[in-house]
């Protein structure tokens, strides 16, 4: 079973300390929702946890320094859903999806059956399959976030590190995507992706890591971190809670 780990994880750009001190351990089989307000390093974290930013202390991949494996390993092992739809080329989107595979295959060879399987897989749990043939970037901002979940998810890496795959969708796709994040670590994954909705954070994740001003502020169960003090710390809000079975949290009001 995978696990990944930092030990005082730091992070510098453009001379600034955005993360700094960060210790944490997170094992397979758990959702981990990032949370904290705008600019406590969450994004830092999960390109740090990717191996895709220049950082201080180390981040351990089942106990083996990331930063000694050969990124063509890393690549197999962790996929890193950024943040954004941002698309480039007009791809259409089975094959946008299928660059999720690439890791997988040597210099010059052809996809597999294998391959082709992992990728309509990835796009039937996205509700991306009757868009395969269409040119990914003429889609709408929700169906594009979808996509590059379902390239993520092709990968089928045992971590699945995802920053702020919610963005544009619609609240049934967003449940949708929770839903397929949650899947993905009861199969066994180690799913880490940085949130932004508290209310869904609190309901669908394991675990919380709660940021601010590039500090982990708290760690552990949505009910032990999303508290009302800890809310009123970072966030300066309210929120309104309903009985703890139905894992309920709807922030309220400024507090200031």
């Amino acid at each position: 079973m995978v696990s990944l780990a930092t030990e005082n994880l730091g992070v510098r750009l453009g001379g600034r300390e955005v993360l700094g001190g960060l210790s944490t351990q997170l094992p397979a089989g758990l959702l981990v929702g990032v949370l904290g307000p705008n600019g406590a390093g969450k994004s830092s974290f999960l390109k740090a946890l990717a191996g895709l930013l220049p950082h201080a202390g180390r981040v351990l991949l089942d106990g083996a320094p990331l930063a000694h494996m050969p990124r063509a390993e890393v690549a197999r092992r962790i996929a890193y859903l950024p943040q954004g739809q941002t698309l480039h080329w007009p791809l259409a989107v089975e094959r946008l999806v299928g660059l999720g595979r690439l890791p997988h295959l040597a210099p010059l060879s052809r996809i597999a059956d294998s391959d082709r399987a992992a990728i309509e897989r990835a796009m039937r749990r996205t509700d991306v399959a009757h868009l395969a043939q269409r040119t990914a970037t003429e889609l709408s901002g929700g169906e594009r976030a979808r996509v590059l979940l379902a390239r993520a998810l092709a990968v089928e890496a045992p971590v699945l590190l995802a920053d702020e795959p919610l963005t544009s969708l619609d609240p049934a796709h967003q449940i949708e995507g929770m839903e397929i994040l949650r899947d993905e670590a009861r199969a066994g994954a180690l799913v880490v992706a940085v949130m932004h909705d508290l209310a869904l954070a609190y309901r669908y994740c394991d675990r919380i890591l709660l940021l601010d001003r590039g500090r982990l502020v708290a760690e552990g169960p949505a009910g032990d971190v999303l508290t009302p003090g800890n809310l009123a710390e970072v966030y300066a809000i309210s929120a309104f809670y309903g009985p703890p079975a139905e894992r309920l949290l709807v922030p309220l009001d400024r507090l200031r």
